[in-house]
């Protein structure tokens, strides 16, 4: 008997055991020790009827709470966006979604044109020469950026704001906690916004590098004009982790002279996914081209003179000698750059800048709202995040709300305990006018404001 998901037949064990020489399963493993076997069988339960267990998973899973079943003001890095149609669409096609790296490229030209898209694309939302082929995540190429400046710099500090997204502190550590020459330094902020005093007393010739996040992990808009006049004279270098969807709106951080521009484009086109996989972006100056790690894909011509495509740069350690490679980084992630470079390019420029202006408004009318009850909100101007302090524990607001149909926002004392009461709200272009007042009405009635 054939089973849908075991295809193997006993007939074809039989054959493949007589073709190496083995009269049995138990002989085939013959030379496994005795007592490490196991002598009686796997405890599990027997097979059930495949409509049976489908109709028991599906009442499994409907008891998820998800953004279908609730409306959600949780962001925290992971956004609730828009995506046409058209990305799974296109993403679901066979030649992208079984693709590997395209070191043929005679029979990869489109997944080669993609990628090459993909790199315009984001040079043209930083502001930047060059990007690369996309990275793992905006934390991995934040961190791999800070590397890339001690060893361009040669210098061993990175003076890095609080305002980070505190992940990404916590892996840039992690890079730098063998390397024991290395030191970062993290500056402390002002309400929610870099203490650009600290920061500035915290550069010296030592500097390698100064790395700030736009807008920052709380929702506020960092001056970068200001904190790029602190290393001018100074020969470090200026990394700053952008969220793309608010460049639709904000001046690009190319514009105020970044070396170094990271993020991770999950606002277009890349659900949620419980956190991952995402896809990291890493923009550069063409000064630092040949430092950058992963792959470029470059233009070309075939030899009958027809536009072509192929991988120009892989400064990494599987082409070149380990010594000598800019990172470890070892694959791009080129589906969910596809994905990407699929939602821009059918928003277009406008859509974009339309999407973008729509975060900025509805987050900013829902930081006016809890204002007018009476609750402390996050100073500075905000995109699509800010921070609201409560007078009960978060944790309590949230449960609360679940049973309301609202996903709240993110508990900020699971990233430090002077946060203790504070929730980071993300509000987004999904939200309507109803549920933001409906969510500032439950939240504050469970605060005990009026």
């Amino acid at each position: 008997m054939s089973h849908r998901y075991i295809p193997l037949t006993e007939q074809d064990k039989n054959e493949m055991l007589n073709t190496i020489g083995a009269n049995s399963i138990s002989e085939l493993f013959g030379d496994v020790p005795k007592d490490i076997l196991l002598n009686r069988e796997l405890a599990i339960p027997d097979g059930e009827a495949e409509t049976t267990l489908t109709r028991r998973l599906s009442r499994i899973a409907s008891k998820n709470i998800t953004k279908e079943t609730h409306s959600s003001f949780l962001g925290a890095g992971v956004y609730d966006h828009y995506a046409p149609a058209v990305v799974d669409a296109m993403i679901s096609r066979s030649e992208f979604y079984t693709a590997y790296t395209p070191y043929q490229p005679e029979i990869s030209q489109g997944e080669l044109q993609a990628i090459f898209e993909f790199q315009t694309l984001i040079c043209e939302l930083t502001n930047m020469d060059i990007a690369n082929s996309s990275m793992y995540d905006g934390i991995t190429s934040f961190a791999e950026a800070c590397i890339l400046a001690f060893n361009q710099t040669r210098k061993n500090k990175i003076v890095v704001s609080k305002g980070l997204h505190y992940q990404a502190l916590q892996v840039l550590n992690t890079y730098v906690k063998t390397r024991e020459e290395f030191e970062v330094v993290e500056v402390d902020l002002d309400g929610t916004i870099t203490d650009l005093e600290k920061l500035e007393n915290a550069v010296d010739e030592n500097t390698a590098a100064v790395a700030v996040q736009y807008p920052n992990f709380y929702g506020s808009i960092e001056d970068l004009e200001k904190i790029h006049s602190f290393i001018e004279d100074k020969k470090a270098l200026f990394i700053v982790y952008a969220n793309p969807l608010a460049l639709g709106l904000l001046t690009p951080p190319g514009s105020f002279g970044a070396d170094i521009v990271v993020g991770d484009t999950q606002p277009f086109g890349i659900p949620a996914q419980f956190g991952g996989p995402h896809c990291g972006f890493f923009a550069t100056t063409k000064k630092l081209m040949r430092k950058t790690p992963g792959r470029l894909v470059g233009q070309t011509e075939d030899g009958d003179g027809n536009r072509g495509f192929v991988l120009t740069l892989q400064a990494r350690e599987q082409h070149i000698r380990r010594d000598k490679a800019t990172s470890n980084i070892c694959s791009n992630q080129a589906l969910n750059a596809l994905a990407s470079s699929i939602c821009m390019s059918a928003l277009g420029k406008q859509g974009i800048y339309d999407i973008a202006v729509q975060n900025f408004e509805n987050a900013n009318y829902a930081k006016t709202q809890f204002k007018e009850i009476g609750l402390e909100v996050s100073n500075g101007t905000s995109f699509n995040e800010f921070v609201v302090k409560f007078d009960k524990p978060v944790k309590d607001i949230n449960d609360a709300l679940l049973q309301q149909g609202i996903i709240g926002g993110f508990d900020l004392c699971e990233v430090s305990k002077d946060f203790e009461n504070y929730m980071l709200i993300a509000v987004t272009e999904l939200r309507t006018k109803d549920e933001i007042d409906t969510f500032v009405k439950k939240a504050g009635e469970l605060n005990g404001s009026k």
